[in-house]
Protein backbone atom coordinates (compact mmCIF):
# COMPACT_ATOMS: atom_id res chain seq x y z
CA UNK A 1 0.00 0.00 0.00
CA UNK A 2 1.49 3.35 -1.01
CA UNK A 3 1.32 6.60 0.96
CA UNK A 4 -1.51 8.05 -1.13
CA UNK A 5 -3.66 5.00 -0.54
CA UNK A 6 -2.86 4.95 3.18
CA UNK A 7 -3.85 8.56 3.75
CA UNK A 8 -7.06 8.15 1.74
CA UNK A 9 -8.06 5.12 3.81
CA UNK A 10 -7.38 7.09 6.99
CA UNK A 11 -9.75 9.84 5.85
CA UNK A 12 -12.42 7.24 5.06
CA UNK A 13 -12.49 6.31 8.76
CA UNK A 14 -14.27 9.62 9.40
CA UNK A 15 -17.19 8.72 7.14
CA UNK A 16 -20.33 7.61 8.95
CA UNK A 17 -23.57 6.14 7.64
CA UNK A 18 -26.11 8.78 6.66
CA UNK A 19 -23.49 11.31 5.56
CA UNK A 20 -23.48 13.31 2.35
CA UNK A 21 -19.84 13.08 1.26
CA UNK A 22 -17.99 15.23 -1.26
CA UNK A 23 -15.64 13.37 -3.58
CA UNK A 24 -12.43 15.02 -4.67
CA UNK A 25 -10.52 14.61 -7.91
CA UNK A 26 -7.15 13.01 -8.54
CA UNK A 27 -5.13 9.94 -7.66
CA UNK A 28 -5.43 10.23 -3.87
CA UNK A 29 -9.13 11.05 -4.06
CA UNK A 30 -9.66 7.96 -6.22
CA UNK A 31 -8.36 5.76 -3.42
CA UNK A 32 -10.87 7.42 -1.09
CA UNK A 33 -13.73 6.77 -3.53
CA UNK A 34 -12.70 3.14 -3.89
CA UNK A 35 -12.59 2.72 -0.11
CA UNK A 36 -16.09 4.17 0.27
CA UNK A 37 -17.34 1.65 -2.27
CA UNK A 38 -15.63 -1.18 -0.38
CA UNK A 39 -17.14 -0.06 2.93
CA UNK A 40 -20.57 0.11 1.28
CA UNK A 41 -20.17 -3.32 -0.27
CA UNK A 42 -18.54 -5.18 2.62
CA UNK A 43 -19.61 -3.32 5.78
CA UNK A 44 -23.00 -1.87 4.86
CA UNK A 45 -21.96 1.78 4.92
CA UNK A 46 -24.80 3.97 3.67
CA UNK A 47 -23.72 7.30 2.20
CA UNK A 48 -24.69 9.64 -0.60
CA UNK A 49 -21.96 11.35 -2.59
CA UNK A 50 -21.50 14.51 -4.65
CA UNK A 51 -18.56 14.78 -7.04
CA UNK A 52 -16.19 17.66 -7.74
CA UNK A 53 -15.64 16.60 -11.35
CA UNK A 54 -17.09 14.50 -14.14
CA UNK A 55 -14.31 11.93 -13.80
CA UNK A 56 -14.99 11.46 -10.09
CA UNK A 57 -18.72 11.16 -10.77
CA UNK A 58 -18.06 8.46 -13.36
CA UNK A 59 -15.77 6.60 -10.94
CA UNK A 60 -18.38 6.74 -8.17
CA UNK A 61 -21.14 5.55 -10.47
CA UNK A 62 -19.00 2.68 -11.76
CA UNK A 63 -18.56 1.54 -8.15
CA UNK A 64 -22.30 1.83 -7.42
CA UNK A 65 -22.01 4.72 -4.98
CA UNK A 66 -25.21 6.80 -4.75
CA UNK A 67 -24.53 10.23 -6.22
CA UNK A 68 -26.42 13.52 -6.40
CA UNK A 69 -25.72 16.60 -8.50
CA UNK A 70 -24.15 19.67 -6.94
CA UNK A 71 -27.20 21.66 -8.09
CA UNK A 72 -29.35 19.79 -5.58
CA UNK A 73 -27.35 20.35 -2.39
CA UNK A 74 -26.76 23.31 -0.07
CA UNK A 75 -24.36 21.68 2.38
CA UNK A 76 -22.43 18.45 2.88
CA UNK A 77 -21.13 16.63 5.93
CA UNK A 78 -17.61 15.84 4.78
CA UNK A 79 -15.37 16.64 1.82
CA UNK A 80 -12.14 14.76 1.18
CA UNK A 81 -9.74 15.82 -1.56
CA UNK A 82 -6.07 16.02 -2.40
CA UNK A 83 -3.93 19.10 -2.93
CA UNK A 84 -1.06 20.20 -5.15
CA UNK A 85 0.58 22.17 -2.35
CA UNK A 86 0.04 22.38 1.43
CA UNK A 87 1.54 25.19 3.54
CA UNK A 88 2.22 25.18 7.31
CA UNK A 89 -0.96 27.23 7.94
CA UNK A 90 -3.00 24.62 5.99
CA UNK A 91 -3.58 26.79 2.95
CA UNK A 92 -3.87 24.63 -0.16
CA UNK A 93 -3.11 25.06 -3.83
CA UNK A 94 -5.53 23.11 -6.01
CA UNK A 95 -6.94 23.20 -9.49
CA UNK A 96 -4.13 22.12 -11.77
CA UNK A 97 -6.74 19.87 -13.38
CA UNK A 98 -9.17 22.79 -13.80
CA UNK A 99 -11.84 21.45 -11.45
CA UNK A 100 -11.22 24.16 -8.88
CA UNK A 101 -14.66 25.82 -9.04
CA UNK A 102 -16.57 22.74 -7.92
CA UNK A 103 -13.78 21.80 -5.54
CA UNK A 104 -13.96 25.15 -3.78
CA UNK A 105 -17.77 25.07 -3.68
CA UNK A 106 -17.66 21.69 -1.94
CA UNK A 107 -14.89 22.80 0.42
CA UNK A 108 -16.98 25.80 1.44
CA UNK A 109 -20.19 23.77 1.77
CA UNK A 110 -18.62 21.05 3.92
CA UNK A 111 -19.02 20.86 7.68
CA UNK A 112 -15.55 19.28 7.59
CA UNK A 113 -12.98 19.45 4.80
CA UNK A 114 -10.07 17.01 5.09
CA UNK A 115 -7.16 17.47 2.69
CA UNK A 116 -5.11 14.35 2.04
CA UNK A 117 -1.62 14.28 0.55
CA UNK A 118 1.83 12.75 0.73
CA UNK A 119 4.80 14.67 2.07
CA UNK A 120 5.93 15.77 -1.43
CA UNK A 121 3.07 18.31 -1.36
CA UNK A 122 4.40 20.18 1.69
CA UNK A 123 5.71 23.67 0.84
CA UNK A 124 6.75 26.80 2.72
CA UNK A 125 4.54 29.11 0.65
CA UNK A 126 1.80 28.90 -1.98
CA UNK A 127 3.20 28.82 -5.49
CA UNK A 128 6.51 27.28 -4.44
CA UNK A 129 6.30 24.36 -6.86
CA UNK A 130 3.42 25.22 -9.19
CA UNK A 131 1.82 28.17 -10.91
CA UNK A 132 -1.46 29.44 -9.48
CA UNK A 133 -4.42 28.52 -11.72
CA UNK A 134 -6.95 31.33 -12.16
CA UNK A 135 -10.20 30.74 -14.04
CA UNK A 136 -11.23 33.83 -15.99
CA UNK A 137 -14.17 34.92 -18.11
CA UNK A 138 -13.06 34.39 -21.74
CA UNK A 139 -14.01 37.84 -23.05
CA UNK A 140 -12.24 39.50 -20.09
CA UNK A 141 -9.01 37.53 -19.96
CA UNK A 142 -6.75 40.25 -21.33
CA UNK A 143 -8.07 42.93 -18.98
CA UNK A 144 -7.88 40.51 -16.06
CA UNK A 145 -4.34 39.48 -16.95
CA UNK A 146 -3.27 43.13 -17.13
CA UNK A 147 -4.77 43.78 -13.68
CA UNK A 148 -2.89 40.83 -12.21
CA UNK A 149 0.32 41.90 -13.91
CA UNK A 150 -0.07 45.33 -12.30
CA UNK A 151 0.12 43.49 -8.97
CA UNK A 152 3.36 41.80 -10.04
CA UNK A 153 1.99 38.57 -11.52
CA UNK A 154 3.61 36.83 -14.47
CA UNK A 155 2.16 34.16 -16.71
CA UNK A 156 -0.23 33.47 -19.52
CA UNK A 157 -3.24 31.49 -20.66
CA UNK A 158 -2.97 27.74 -20.30
CA UNK A 159 -2.76 26.10 -23.76
CA UNK A 160 -4.92 23.14 -24.67
CA UNK A 161 -3.47 19.65 -25.00
CA UNK A 162 -2.90 20.01 -28.75
CA UNK A 163 -1.14 23.36 -28.20
CA UNK A 164 -3.28 24.91 -30.93
CA UNK A 165 -5.60 26.93 -28.72
CA UNK A 166 -6.51 27.76 -25.13
CA UNK A 167 -7.57 25.42 -22.35
CA UNK A 168 -11.32 25.64 -21.71
CA UNK A 169 -12.77 24.40 -18.43
CA UNK A 170 -16.01 22.47 -18.08
CA UNK A 171 -17.65 25.81 -17.23
CA UNK A 172 -16.39 27.46 -20.41
CA UNK A 173 -13.70 29.54 -18.69
CA UNK A 174 -10.09 30.13 -19.69
CA UNK A 175 -7.26 29.48 -17.22
CA UNK A 176 -4.45 31.91 -16.48
CA UNK A 177 -1.44 30.13 -14.95
CA UNK A 178 0.32 32.84 -12.95
CA UNK A 179 3.23 33.29 -10.57
CA UNK A 180 3.48 35.98 -7.90
CA UNK A 181 6.21 37.40 -5.71
CA UNK A 182 6.92 34.91 -2.92
CA UNK A 183 6.78 37.73 -0.35
CA UNK A 184 2.98 37.82 -0.72
CA UNK A 185 1.35 35.67 1.94
CA UNK A 186 -1.59 33.38 1.24
CA UNK A 187 -4.26 35.74 2.59
CA UNK A 188 -2.93 38.65 0.55
CA UNK A 189 -2.80 36.52 -2.60
CA UNK A 190 -6.27 35.12 -1.96
CA UNK A 191 -7.78 38.57 -1.50
CA UNK A 192 -5.88 40.11 -4.42
CA UNK A 193 -6.97 37.49 -6.93
CA UNK A 194 -10.54 37.20 -5.61
CA UNK A 195 -11.02 40.95 -5.93
CA UNK A 196 -9.73 41.16 -9.51
CA UNK A 197 -12.60 41.74 -11.98
CA UNK A 198 -12.96 38.95 -14.53
CA UNK A 199 -11.80 36.20 -12.18
CA UNK A 200 -14.26 33.32 -11.86
CA UNK A 201 -12.28 31.42 -9.22
CA UNK A 202 -8.70 30.52 -8.33
CA UNK A 203 -6.71 27.67 -6.86
CA UNK A 204 -5.75 29.13 -3.47
CA UNK A 205 -7.85 27.46 -0.76
CA UNK A 206 -7.35 29.82 2.18
CA UNK A 207 -9.17 29.31 5.48
CA UNK A 208 -11.22 26.39 4.15
CA UNK A 209 -9.36 23.37 5.53
CA UNK A 210 -10.38 21.71 8.79
CA UNK A 211 -7.68 19.06 8.72
CA UNK A 212 -4.69 17.95 6.71
CA UNK A 213 -3.61 14.31 6.66
CA UNK A 214 -0.06 13.75 5.43
CA UNK A 215 1.46 10.36 4.65
CA UNK A 216 5.21 9.87 4.75
CA UNK A 217 7.06 6.57 4.57
CA UNK A 218 4.11 4.55 5.76
CA UNK A 219 3.19 6.88 8.63
CA UNK A 220 0.24 9.29 8.76
CA UNK A 221 0.09 12.58 10.63
CA UNK A 222 -3.22 14.36 11.24
CA UNK A 223 -3.35 18.09 11.80
CA UNK A 224 -6.68 19.62 12.79
CA UNK A 225 -7.57 23.27 13.24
Amino acid sequence: MNDKQMVALQAAKYVKSGMLVGLGTGSTANYFIEELARLQREEGLKVTTVASSTISAITAQSLNLPIVALEHITSIDLYVDGADEVTPDMTLLKGRGSDLVKEKLLAKAASKFIAVADESKLVSHIGQNFVIPIEVIPFAWQVTKKSLEAAGAKGNLRPNVAKDGFWVTSHGSYVLDMTFDRSLDAKTLNDLISNTPGVVEHGIFYGLTDAVFIAANGLISERWI
